[in-house]
């Protein structure tokens, strides 16, 4: 198994990016997520606000108005898991601070071709490539700048841009199917 590096150790990479911080969000639901204080507002069905105290909405904010982009496609199961339906109502908050956050149904990202695992590209120069347990925790990161790896996940993004729906359509869409 590879050296995993803690998440903690390459946080610095959502500040100091010059052009772009992209995603792909696979997973089913992220232990993080259920251990939040917006996870038990989501349980007790309360909204889940833009707080520009917050630091990922806030850090957001600062970089969308520098003229940096923060995007990510996060693949949702039909129908979603609870962890899904989580991040999609909580990343509104994350759209309003600036983030583009797009959807994709797994089916259609398994047909394309999408790998299975989470990662970070900054730059279309670094990729934070995550690993995390059956249960969501996640293990560690490998921050990789091999040119193969970087071209694979530049072409990863372009099509899975291509494919997904941004996040207030799609939810729009999932609603009227419901």
């Amino acid at each position: 198994m590879t050296n995993l590096t803690p998440f903690a150790e390459a946080t610095s990479y959502f500040r100091e990016f010059k052009h772009t911080a992209w995603r792909l969000e696979t997973q089913r639901g992220y232990a993080s997520d259920r251990a939040s204080e917006k996870w038990q507002k989501f349980l007790r069905g309360e909204h889940i606000a833009y707080d520009p105290t917050q630091p990922w909405q806030s850090n957001v904010r600062l970089q969308s108005e520098a003229g940096k982009r923060f995007e990510r496609v996060r693949l949702v199961d039909n129908p979603p898991t609870e962890g899904q339906r989580f991040l999609l109502r909580s990343g509104l908050a994350n759209v309003e601070a600036g983030e583009d956050i797009r959807n994709l149904y797994r089916s259609d990202a398994l047909r394309i071709g999408l790998p299975d695992y989470d990662f970070w590209l900054f730059d279309s120069r670094t990729v934070v490539k995550f690993s995390f347990d059956d249960e969501g925790t996640n293990l560690g990161v490998e921050i990789i700048e091999d040119a193969a790896t970087v071209l694979a996940a530049c072409q990863t993004r372009d099509v899975a841009w291509h494919y997904a729906v941004p996040t207030i359509e799609f939810q729009t869409q999932l609603r009227s199917t419901a």
